[in-house]
């Protein structure tokens, strides 16, 4: 894990995306820990900030990521899902499945962690997405066509 004094982007998604030859921006904040307050530092509406909320749907790890004004309706997963048993992951049950990123700070690409991801439809309208890059200093903003195609997350309604 990279130290906070030192941030970088998560080296797997950077490599992912070097390799694929996606275009993507690099943007630096002060350091900020909750998704509205990183959308405040970032001068970003929280609208527009995605951001990544763990969850267990019936013992495996799963994303849910929504703009970061939303929350999470553990109801609507499950209806999504038919799985009875769907809950917000607790952060030691997470941690170390992501070495790279800082706890908390996982870019939404669960792809590249072997786990399902579900995307809130509002992020699917503007031309691009912005999420955590691994570190509480940094965002990544790109095209959200490249990320729908590398991801390939499942759009449905689950936030509030």
């Amino acid at each position: 894990m990279e130290s906070e004094e030192n941030p970088m982007l998560a080296k797997s998604l950077k490599n992912y995306l070097d390799e694929r030859n996606i275009k993507y921006v690099t943007l630096t904040h002060s350091p900020a820990y909750t998704a509205q307050e990183v959308a405040h530092s970032a001068h970003i509406p929280g609208g527009r900030l995605a951001k990544t909320v763990m969850v267990i749907i019936d013992g495996a790890l799963a994303m849910a990521v929504l703009p970061a004004n939303r929350r999470v309706q553990i109801q609507d997963l499950q209806e999504l899902t038919g799985c009875v048993n769907v809950r917000l992951a607790h952060e030691g049950e997470f941690k170390n499945v992501f070495p790279d990123c800082e706890t908390g700070a996982m870019p939404p690409f669960g792809n590249l962690y072997q786990m399902p991801v579900f995307c809130s439809p509002e992020l699917t309208a503007g031309a691009d997405i912005v999420f955590n890059a691994g570190s509480h200093t940094e965002l990544i903003r790109m095209a959200w066509h490249d990320y729908q195609s590398l991801v390939q997350p499942q759009v449905a309604q689950f936030a509030m």
